[in-house]
């Protein structure tokens, strides 16, 4: 019997003994801190948390350099499409503005008007054919050559590149053929040669300007352009690709020329005046054959470059094809001023509006 109650005591105690672990292992799973990556994964918001939450904008890029260039050029766009430069931009130089008139026409077309006063002076130069008018004589030259349609304004589209040069002696072992051959057009003038002088000068002509006197035949495909001085010679150039009836201006010419008939353009005659004033500035009588074209490839090139002008190293003022014993003469004629012709060409190139090359 005390076996029993012994038993039963053991048994009861066991019993607590047991009751008290499963209450401390209740409350240790219920109870316990949370640990430290616990706490992290509470701090993290799940993904639906994560869409309904505003988002922080970005830092702003930084943004990417202006270019100076190209602004400058938007601000000021070229008015052809040449890289470098165009000679009608005058936003760089005001001597050349001063000077420029984008206005002026310089080929002579079939419907002109005409500055009475700039006319008045032209036809003065050298008087001839005074039972004629000049809407007469260019109305009958129409008849036969077509009247021009060359545009000469510039265009962002095109790079007209010309090359015009010279007859001037200081070409000889200038070694400048290939460069003059580069352009798109080069202008020679007068009773310029090519033949045997080809490392100096070139072989390529695409224009040829000259007068009554200085004519010469030009080849297929030149543009014969005539520098009109006096009314008689627009007479010789309708004879000279017609009826060669006329032989004489002030001296024997050459009573028939061969040309391209499409292509024969002939300088307005209001154009010299506008060169006399703007440019030569009454010095000399009219400007010569060479400033003409210098300033007629001015208006119808979007760069130009000049070769072949000014005496030669030893200061004689010959043609680079022959020996003149006579140098200097064109200096001392009081026609044309080659000095200041010469300051106003180098003073192109200083306005970066031509490139000479001596």
């Amino acid at each position: 019997m005390l076996f029993k109650r012994k038993l039963y005591v053991i048994l009861g105690i066991a019993a607590v003994f047991l009751l008290m672990l499963a209450s401390q292992s209740i409350h240790r799973k219920h109870f316990q801190p949370l640990s430290l990556a616990q706490l992290n994964s509470r701090a993290a918001p799940t993904s639906k948390e994560a869409a309904v939450e505003p988002t922080v904008a970005p830092p702003a890029s930084t943004p990417p350099p202006v270019n100076t260039i190209d602004a400058d050029e938007e601000n000021n766009p070229r008015s052809c499409g040449c890289s470098e430069s165009c000679v009608s931009d005058l936003d760089w130089s005001d001597w050349f503005t001063k000077r420029y008139d984008l206005k002026q026409q310089p080929i002579l077309r079939a419907t002109n008007n005409f500055d009475p006063d700039a006319l008045a002076w032209w036809l003065s130069l050298q008087q001839s054919g005074k039972d004629k008018t000049l809407e007469g004589v260019v109305s009958k030259m129409f008849q036969i050559i077509p009247p021009p349609t060359l545009d000469t304004t510039p265009h962002p589209s095109r790079c007209r590149r010309c090359a015009v040069v010279g007859n001037s002696g200081n070409l000889r072992r200038s070694g400048h053929g290939k460069l003059i051959d580069s352009h798109s057009f080069v202008i020679r003038m007068n009773k310029a040669v090519t033949q045997g002088f080809e490392k100096d000068v070139g072989n390529r002509t695409t224009h040829h300007i000259l007068y009554p006197e200085s004519a010469v035949d030009v080849a297929p495909g030149v543009s014969l352009i005539l520098l009109p001085f006096k009314l008689r010679d627009l007479e010789w150039l309708t004879s000279a690709l017609s009826t060669g009836e006329v032989k004489m201006t002030y001296m024997r010419v050459k009573d028939r020329v061969k040309a391209d008939k499409d292509k024969v353009l002939v300088v307005n005659p209001v154009f010299f005046k506008y060169v006399h004033d703007n440019w030569t500035e009454h010095h000399g009588r009219y400007p010569s054959t060479g400033m003409l074209t210098i300033i007629f490839a001015l208006h119808t090139c979007d760069q130009v470059s000049v070769f072949g002008y000014g005496a030669d190293q030893q200061g004689n003022w010959h043609h680079y094809w022959e020996e003149n014993r006579y140098a200097g003469a064109f200096r001392k004629t009081g026609v044309h001023s080659a000095d200041y012709e010469t300051e106003i060409i180098h003073r192109l190139a200083k306005e970066g509006k031509i490139s000479l090359h001596l």
